[in-house]
């Protein structure tokens, strides 16, 4: 085996594996960003509010045909607790509460730009 194929290496001492594997490791990092973004509808919100700054809960639902009031509330939450999204409510009767991406979601952009550039270079 060439000695610059890394790909094939596998970490046999502890402290090699905590680098990948351990709580603050590459693969515990990246599953939580894929946590954060999985999900049907997650993705199509994250892509609009990058076309769009600020929009209101009814638009979003406009825009995506096909998912119910409850999943999108589902999803808007947890992006928020996931700090990916900021709501902001303006205090108004009636309601008027709208949804912009917080400075961790656009620092995320670059991440699925890639993943998309990837997707495209190798097609299955």
């Amino acid at each position: 085996m060439d000695e610059t194929s890394t790909h094939f290496y596998v970490p046999t001492a502890h402290e090699e594996r905590e680098v990948c594997l351990g709580p603050e490791g590459s693969v515990s990092h990246v599953a939580r960003v894929i946590r954060m973004i999985q999900g049907r509808w997650k993705l199509p919100i994250l892509f609009r509010l990058y076309a769009d700054p600020s929009i209101r809960t009814l638009q979003l639902k406009r825009d995506l045909p096909g998912i119910s009031q409850k999943m999108l509330t589902q999803h808007l939450r947890e992006l928020a607790d996931d700090r990916l999204i900021e709501r902001v409510d303006f205090g108004e009767k009636p309601l008027r509460v709208e949804y912009q991406l917080s400075e961790m979601g656009r620092q995320l952009l670059p991440v699925l730009i890639a993943t998309r550039n990837f997707s495209v270079r190798h097609p299955v």
